[in-house]
């Protein structure tokens, strides 16, 4: 357990939720070999956690250099060295992104502009494996959200995950 300094201003995914995340995570992901990327570290929670579990490497990102110092330390403290961390504002990244990854994580400021356009950016930039999931964490209140490849929706308290992944051949047959 660690626990981030108040100079962090990340809002982390609840324990919760967190959770019932890789409870479902659990079933649908093969961690061995995963290639994972975390979009809005913020504390690196999310990150950590997927590297607990076995995947082979994470890359994060992040642009706010108290966060950051913060997931370094981790990482320092804990020996962490399959977790990639780079300093850049999300949409910048994705301009440029490397990849693809079977799972992309991103939990951005629930104010933020363009929250709902991260999902198309993913799947036209193909940043997801074609059996790979991406999930978007967002409040109740995301409007005009890209839902072209959503799978499903949960909401555990005031935190709603959204699941996308590419068709499978079944259905983009049926």
């Amino acid at each position: 357990m660690f626990h981030p300094p108040k100079n962090i201003q990340a809002r982390p995914t609840t324990d919760f939720a967190k959770e019932n995340l890789f409870n479902i995570l659990e079933n649908r992901m093969d961690w061995e070999g995963c290639q994972a990327l975390d979009l809005f570290a913020g504390t690196g929670n999310i990150s950590f956690e997927l590297v607990s579990r076995g995947c082979l490497h994470v890359t994060a990102i992040e642009k706010v250099y108290n966060h950051i110092r913060f997931i370094r330390k981790v990482m320092s403290d804990l020996q962490i060295n399959n977790l990639e961390l780079i300093q850049k504002d999300v949409f910048h990244f994705l301009r440029k992104p490397s990849g693809p990854y079977e799972l992309i994580f991103a939990d951005p400021p629930y104010q933020m502009k363009g929250i709902e356009e991260i999902p198309g950016i993913i799947f036209r930039q193909g940043l997801l494996k074609k059996n790979g999931w991406m999930i978007l964490e967002h409040s109740a209140h995301l409007k005009g959200l890209d839902d072209t490849y959503l799978v499903e929706k949960r909401k555990y308290g005031t935190v709603h995950f959204s699941f996308f992944s590419w068709p499978s051949e079944n259905e983009a047959t049926s």
